[in-house]
């Protein structure tokens, strides 16, 4: 593909340099002065925030230290907003604001002043040019909800010009992000610039036809992105977990200020709720698929403390693309899904039919997740198809997300090439639950088709699988390597019995034997992206085999008890 002509990347080229376009001439003079106006006269409200807060990471930075987006930088005694510093989540992170929040929870004089103080340094250095990341659309939006929802602590013992200041800083941003969110890239930061507009037409003065015109445009986008079954068009689980943090805030300040709250953000909240549940495996962690990476669990029980839903989880999310078994404190995620368009991939992965397994506080089964916080040099590895428990065909990925040289930096990184239909049908039956699908991931490249059948059963104790490669037209396909992963969490001990079975620890109650028909399984080391503590080494069991001696395998992980004791005794040949 590098240097062919890809009518995709051009027509995604094509748009972005659209918007570029006219994101620069609405911040040249020509259009400056539409955000120049009235400054509001006062606050009306300050919204809540759903997102954790630490006072220690607060006195962090007042002695200079920032730590966001997992990048730490000293600042000493210089502001942040004037250092270089080439770390982009970084910057982002430190231009969105959402850090006021820990000064906030400090609650104190000290704490006051060095809100107000940084707040003057973004508005004396970038407040009067809209320019660079600190204006982009997204970044925008995200520091207009945190200075909302945080205006309390930045205004504390505040003069009256630096309090006009602030509102007409305030007032300024929210005129430029109506103007260019139309226009923005269509995923998360999108609805998140109508979220913020629908906050600043509460939280300020405003005019009851420019509510109703915020209202109007945030029920639209919200129809738009979430999905029937909660999840968001982006298919990525974190963007759930996003979006709650800020409708959740948003739906309790449309009550507080005594407004009729939209339908679409409450019957969306109801969707995604239960959505947010069907990611969760039973130790709080939500599923590593496309783009999800590190789960911060506090996060997650706080957003979930406002789920009045009630009920179990969804099994069956057909608009989201994926499949949920639960039985007997074994659950099973899976990806059945086709990748989302090509706009909103830049954080999928190339993942179909893909899985994970916990079984009770346990992960056994994985992907490789995201490093959230690492070296973006790991990331075109962890979206591969290697990274995933599921099937590659002679060890190539079934989406493509490489580009030529300098194409992601205008772009970014689509998927490209990958499945185009993908196939899903439920099993339900007495005693058992599972899924058949299949993909064309490997169609065009070469001539297969991947079908895999997934049946959980005898009370949760038994997980059977079936992978099936069969031609994707009349041709018989050209030989090929298959190589079937299952990656294993971290903290899961492997052990070899002397009959070749492989036997996987969780704790000394919960123990699982895998074995596979007629091909031998091996033990290969892995990555495990998404750690707390940063990548860490992991191990993965595969099955081996070439088309031309077969083109099905199954397999299976059983639920035993009576492998316990022999896990320490001289019937294994010990942990691998």
């Amino acid at each position: 593909m590098a240097g062919g002509f890809n009518p995709l990347l051009w027509s995604i080229a094509a748009r972005q340099g659209w918007r570029r376009l006219r994101r620069r001439l609405r911040a040249g003079p020509a259009y400056r002065w539409r955000y120049s106006g009235r400054t509001p006269e006062r606050l009306l409200l300050a919204p809540p925030d759903l997102r954790l807060a630490d006072p220690q990471i607060a006195r962090e930075i007042y002695h200079g230290r920032f730590l966001l987006a997992g990048h730490l930088v000293e600042a000493g005694g210089e502001s942040p907003f004037m250092m270089d510093v080439e770390h982009y989540g970084w910057l982002e992170a430190l231009h969105g604001f959402r850090w006021l929040r820990h000064l906030h929870v400090a609650e104190s004089d000290l704490a006051a002043a060095n809100a107000r103080a940084l707040v003057l340094d973004w508005i004396t250095l970038h407040g009067r040019r809209i320019n660079g990341i600190a204006w982009h659309p997204g970044i925008t939006a995200r520091r207009i909800i945190a200075w909302l929802q945080h205006s309390a602590i930045v205004l504390q013992g505040a003069d009256l010009p630096f309090y006009r200041l602030f509102l007409k800083t305030l007032a300024v941003q929210i005129r430029y992000l109506r103007s260019v969110a139309r226009e923005m890239p269509d995923g998360e930061d999108r609805l998140r610039a109508r979220i913020a507009l629908a906050f600043s037409s509460m939280s300020l003065p405003t005019p009851p036809s420019a509510m109703r015109t915020a209202t109007r445009h945030l029920s639209q986008e919200i129809e738009r992105q979430i999905l029937p079954d909660g999840g968001h068009i982006s298919r990525n689980p974190n963007a759930i977990l996003e979006l709650l943090s800020d409708l959740l805030p948003l739906r309790q300040t449309y009550a507080n200020q005594a407004e009729p709250i939209p339908e679409a953000l409450v019957s969306a909240v109801d969707r995604m709720l239960p959505a947010l549940r069907f990611f969760r495996h039973q130790d709080g962690t939500i599923a590593h698929f496309n783009g999800m990476g590190i789960t911060l669990h506090d996060r997650i029980a706080a957003v979930l403390r406002h789920d009045d839903t009630g009920g179990a989880p969804l099994f069956h999310a057909p608009y989201s693309g994926y499949e949920r078994l639960a039985m007997g404190g074994t659950t099973v995620i899976a990806d059945t899904g086709a990748p989302p368009a090509a706009e909103l991939s830049d954080m999928a992965n190339a993942g179909c039919l893909s899985f994970e397994m916990s079984s009770g506080r346990h992960q056994f089964i994985v992907n490789s997740g995201i490093d959230s916080f690492g070296d973006e040099v790991f990331r075109p590895l962890a979206r591969a198809t290697a990274a995933h428990s599921t099937a590659t065909i002679n060890d190539t990925s079934q989406a493509r997300f490489a580009l030529p040289a300098g194409w992601d930096e205008w772009i970014g990184t689509p998927l490209i090439s990958g499945p185009q239909n993908v196939t899903c049908q439920r099993i339900e039956k007495q005693g058992a639950q599972g899924f058949v699908a299949s993909h064309d991931g490997y169609a065009a490249r070469f001539n297969f088709i991947h079908q895999r059948r997934v049946v959980l059963e005898n009370e949760g104790n038994l997980l059977r699988g079936q992978d099936i490669f069969r031609p994707a037209g009349e041709q018989k396909p050209a030989p090929a390597e298959i190589t079937i992963r299952f990656h294993l969490h971290p903290d899961i001990a492997l052990y070899q019995s002397e009959e070749g079975l492989l036997i996987l620890v969780g704790e000394k109650t919960d123990t699982w034997v895998f074995a596979a028909a007629g091909v031998e399984p091996v033990v290969e080391e892995s990555i495990f992206f998404a750690s707390l503590a940063g990548p860490a080494r992991s191990r993965q069991i595969v099955l081996n085999f070439n088309t031309d001696q077969r083109t099905e395998v199954s397999w299976q992980f059983l639920r035993t008890s009576t492998i316990l004791s022999r896990t320490n005794g001289s019937s294994t040949q010990g942990l691998i």
